[in-house]
């Protein structure tokens, strides 16, 4: 997957794109794969980097939504329970089972998640990761040793989903590239054009790294920008009403000895009546999340101290080993693109995390709300909106079985490069072709020289922060860490790439800066 043979592709490419997709998310991303899969031709434009949004800063589950059951939303977690047993199928080298143990206080609380979470195990029926039950205090206690003993009675196990966001997006893209689908990072859609009809026939594009426009002709534009989706359907038509309610969720990371041990905690009853994960990964805690209601969307949202004063006290009455400010290694912040809910609710917690397709008179078609468990199934929605609108032949779902490049089975997650999957030996094997690239650059973030070299040639990484962040997850694991070993990371981007010592520098100084946002001061 290469950015130049890629954007080559496009200038050549002189028949209508079937479908042009604008939002390189999970969104876009499992759109891309799936009209490509049924053989439209694709091109997906993102303006940024990757999942550099929303995307890259989820809980990492995957997971079908035992609060949504709470709500009484049946449907919703019957089908991420469907498509999460899919994902885990058909990428387990990035989807894994992961256990969950709900902390019981008295006999009723053991009754309730007991009943309730037997219930999410039938509704995922075949898809059925591990079944539900009560275990003593003892058995919780030695599964979670650092829960503090003398305020539970018992515990409740269950299982869901666990997986690395832009990891899962980089090899689905892979897969839509590999099926013939063009994408492009740094790729901003300026405006969209329209026909005699007044119908939207395509977009100008301006690739961020040269300046160059790009005028592009599509059958179909699909709006798959997320919480930034209001201003695609502003350049349809100026001034009408928003349809996206950002919210943020917010996530600290700290060090295993919180939650050693392979077990996750699901706290159930929170001060904003959310629910809490402590979620072990890649070999870090991760602790989220909150639920804020914004009025604006931005590219790199940055926590709020009252959410991250929330994470740390409600996670310490639960623990006897409480977490402070200083033993938070990263904070990252998200935004979710919900559904702009009818009235004045500012609840967010209380909107619907299921999705929903708008098509606008000029035929714009805008995904709204969902979430990184349902892409696929929000992907095969929108084709099949498309295809009746424009009145299309309708063509079949090639994903429901898909191996995402990648595919390995037998994954040992305690190896710190499994999420290569079956790329794993083809990135350490650069070390044997090209011994100068057998070097570790951080032995906490096991982050090896090749890993960078491979993420530029084979992951169109083109900035430090694309392969600190996002094509390795060093920067949500340790913000500090990340900001040492950034001049390392720019100089070998910078030979690899062609840049020169002020592009170095100015890479390195902006990463910093970004750093300021993971850490606490």
């Amino acid at each position: 997957m290469n950015r130049e043979q890629i954007l080559q592709k496009v200038k050549e490419f002189n028949e209508l794109y079937d479908f042009i997709i604008i939002g390189g998310g999970a969104t876009g991303i499992g759109i891309a794969l799936e009209t490509t899969t049924r053989g439209y031709k694709t091109l997906l434009l993102e303006k940024s980097d990757f999942t550099k949004s929303t995307s890259s800063k989820s809980t990492k589950l995957v997971h079908g939504g035992v609060r949504y059951l709470e709500q009484g939303d049946v449907m919703l977690v019957r089908e991420a329970c469907v498509e999460r047993g899919r994902l885990l199928k058909n990428a387990p080298h990035l989807v894994k089972n992961l256990s969950f143990i709900i902390p019981t206080f008295g006999w009723f609380d053991e009754l309730m998640y007991t009943v309730g979470l037997t219930m999410y195990d039938l509704l995922a029926g075949r898809y059925s990761l591990g079944r539900s039950l009560r275990i003593s205090k003892k058995k919780t206690i030695e599964r979670i040793p650092t829960i503090d003993k003398k305020k539970i009675t018992a515990g409740v196990v269950y299982h869901d989903g666990q997986f690395d966001d832009s990891r899962l997006a980089v090899n689905v893209l892979q897969s839509a590239v590999e099926a013939g689908a063009h994408a492009l990072n740094y790729m901003a859609v300026a405006n969209l054009s329209k026909d005699d009809h007044g119908k939207v026939n395509g977009v100008l594009a301006i690739d961020t790294e040269t300046g160059q426009e790009y005028s592009i002709k599509g059958k179909a534009v699909i709006n798959a920008t997320g919480v930034f989706a209001d201003d695609i359907l502003q350049m349809d038509k100026p001034g009408q009403k928003k349809t996206i309610r950002p919210s943020q969720g917010v996530h600290v990371v700290l060090d295993r000895s919180f939650l050693p041990g392979d077990y996750a905690m699901m706290i159930p009853k929170t001060d904003d009546g959310r629910v809490l994960f402590a979620v072990p990964w890649h070999n870090k805690v991760v602790v989220g999340t909150t639920d804020t209601p914004l009025n604006e969307a931005s590219l790199e949202p940055v926590a709020l101290e009252e959410e991250i004063e929330f994470i740390l006290s409600t996670t310490g009455r639960y623990l006897t080993k409480a977490p402070s400010r200083k033993d938070v290694l990263s904070v990252f912040a998200g935004l979710r693109p919900l559904a702009a809910p009818k009235g004045d609710s500012k609840k967010t917690k209380e909107i619907s995390r299921s999705h929903k397709i708008v098509v606008t008179d000029s035929e714009l078609f805008t995904m709204l709300g969902g979430k990184w468990t349902t892409f696929r199934k929000m992907a095969e929605d929108m084709v099949k909106k498309v295809e009746t609108v424009k009145n299309w032949k309708k063509t079949s779902s090639k994903t429901r079985n898909l191996k995402i490049h990648g595919y390995r089975k037998g994954v040992d997650y305690k190896d710190p490069y499994y999420f290569y999957g079956s790329d794993k030996e083809l990135m350490l094997g650069l070390a044997k072709n090209e011994p100068e690239t057998n070097e570790t650059l951080s032995e906490s973030l096991n982050l090896l020289k090749a890993q960078v070299i491979w993420a530029v040639r084979n992951e169109m990484a083109l900035t430090v922060e694309d392969v600190l962040a996002r094509r390795t997850r060093c920067l949500l694991l340790d913000a500090r860490e990340s900001a040492r070993i950034a001049p390392k990371v720019a100089a070998i981007m910078a030979k690899e790439l062609g840049k020169d010592k002020a592009w170095e520098e100015k890479q390195v100084d902006e990463f910093v800066k970004l750093t300021k946002n993971y850490l606490l001061s």
